[in-house]
Formats: structure tokens, sequence, C-alpha cells
């Protein structure tokens, strides 16, 4: 489809929330916005803002079948000659959902570490960030300024290395040099326990300790939290990193730490083994399949229970 240029007055809100120096918002005024079809615009590589269905953006989809997209999008030609989108995903999305063809865009030329800057820097003006959003976006940025030759001599920090463009970007989103590698931490999380973190399940400071476990040892961590139902107080990450970086966590200590009573676990039901036992197929192996097995027994009789009761009534 071919492109058509069209003029607009911007909105003074558009230039604003997208850039925040005087030079950029001048820029910006002088730039022509096209109209691409929607179907050109790919979404940013490893975009770590999450574009949620609900009602803010069904809100959006509603002003935009009444007054159209007021605020242009800002996208970079690719190689291919289709577009990436830089600012702009949840205008995007709600333009999908609101069957429109084409979107209004303002085409930059911006290297890799320009793109991700302005990226992540359109995104963090938002009212809540998820712990996993701001997690990826400092890292993003924190590499792009870093490649633009901002880095500058290594200092130790309580969590790990730190370079002087920690202090940068710390002064650019008001959060320390130190929460911003904390937050970074957590990208070593495997995704099943990231999302525990920001559906709060996990709280960040038991998450940056368990960011220190290796792949294999969060596998074995998140199979216990499920069978568990509790997730690690701060205590018992900080004494499973410790086990891991001795390389002396197993299986069987992960199991025994989480085994112990804490304020978020759920109650259990305790039941003697010497009742159980007689009752139990000999073929279960381990305490998690006797579980499963009890589980299944007591679903079974509650509908044997019920058709019963059905019974007794269709008699009367």
């Amino acid at each position: 489809m071919e492109k058509k240029e069209i003029k607009m007055n911007l909105p003074k809100i558009t230039v604003d929330d997208l850039f925040s120096t005087q030079e950029e918002r001048d820029s910006l005024k002088l730039e022509k916005v096209v109209n691409i079809p929607i179907s050109d615009i790919t979404d940013f590589p490893k975009h770590p803002f999450k574009v949620l269905v609900n009602d803010d953006l069904y809100n959006m989809v509603d002003s935009i079948k009444e007054n159209g997209v007021l605020s242009p999008v800002l996208v970079r030609q690719k190689e291919d000659g289709k577009y990436e989108m830089i600012a702009g995903h949840r205008r995007k999305k709600a333009s999908e959902l609101a069957n429109l063809i084409e979107l209004p865009c303002i085409v930059r030329d911006l290297t890799d570490d320009e793109a991700t800057i302005i990226m992540v820097d359109s995104n963090m003006q938002r009212e809540k960030l998820l712990p996993s959003e701001k997690a990826f976006a400092y890292k993003l940025k924190l590499e792009a300024m870093k490649h633009q030759g901002k880095r500058f001599e290594e200092t130790s920090c309580q969590v790990g290395t730190k370079y002087r463009t920690d202090e940068l970007l710390a002064q650019e989103v008001n959060e320390s040099a130190r929460n911003i590698q904390r937050y970074i931490r957590l990208t070593y999380l495997m995704p099943e326990i990231l999302e525990m973190v920001d559906n709060e399940r996990i709280a960040f400071n038991p998450a940056v300790a368990l960011s220190y476990l290796t792949e294999e040892e969060q596998y074995t961590l998140l199979d216990t939290i499920q069978y568990s139902d509790c997730t690690p107080s701060l205590a018992q990450a900080i004494h499973l990193k410790k086990l891991s970086q001795e390389g002396t966590l197993t299986a069987e200590k992960i199991e025994d730490l989480m085994e112990q009573d804490k304020p978020n676990q759920n109650p259990k039901l305790k039941v003697s083994m010497n009742r159980l036992n007689p009752v139990l197929p000999p073929t279960l192996k381990n305490d998690r399949e006797k579980e499963e097995y009890i589980i299944k027994a007591v679903e079974f009789y509650d509908r044997y229970q019920k058709k019963m009761r059905e019974k007794r009534d269709q008699e009367r």
C-alpha cells in the first residue's frame, strides 16, 4: 500500500510525552507524519514492556474509533523496507483492535542504541511498571549507554560490578545505582519465577537472591514451590543463594528448606502415615505420589457421594 504524506499539528502532549529535551521537541515539530500500514510495522525486538489488553486499552480503542490516532507513533525503517516500532506499541495494539489499516507515524533514522534508549524512555513514564519490565528496560538501556561510549572505570557494588553508567542512568530514572543493578539481577530468573515476582507471590528482595541460583536449581525450586504451595522467605532465599554459590545446593536441600514453616505458607493437614500406609498402594514411591493418590481418592469419593444423594432424591 502506498504511503500517504500528511501534515498534522502535533498536540503538545505528544511531544512532551515522547521526548524530554527542548532540542528533541523542536526537531519533532519539523518532522513530517506519514500514514503507514500497520501490517508493515513490527514490534521492537525484546520489547520489555507488556501491552495488556485491559480496560485502559479498550478506552484507547474507543477514543481512536471516535477521534482517530491523535498522537503519531515513532518508527524507524528496516533494511527490508518495512518499519520497526520505537514508541507507540499500545497505540498500535489499540489501532488493530479498532480495525484501522494505517497508523500515523514519524519515521526517524536511528541507530540500535538510540532506538533502544528512546523506546525505554518513552515507556518509563507509566505510573506503574512491573518488576520484570523495569528489569529488562534497565538492562537494555544500560547496555545501549555503554555502547555509546559512556562506560567508565569499574567500582565494586554489593550485588555485582557497577559502572559509571549506572550513576548516569540512576539520575535519569530517579533510582539508586545499586537498585538498578538489583533490578537487572531479576533478568536471570526463569520466566515462571519472574512471573511470580510480577504477581507479588515472591517479594523483590527474595527474588534478587534467587536470581543467583543456576537454571537447574531454579527449575527444582519451581517444582518445590508448586508442590508445597509456598514461596521462599528472604532468609530462605539468602540461604539458597549461599548454598548455590558454595556448590552444595541439592534438590533434597531445597525441599527440606521449603518444608520449614513460615508466614506465607498455606496451612497443611497433617495425617499419621501409620494410618495411611495400610490403605495406600505399595507402588507409590514417594510422598508426592502418595499425596496425588489421596487427592484423587477424595475426589472420587466426593463424586460417589453426590451420585448417591441424587439417587436417593430420585427415589423419594
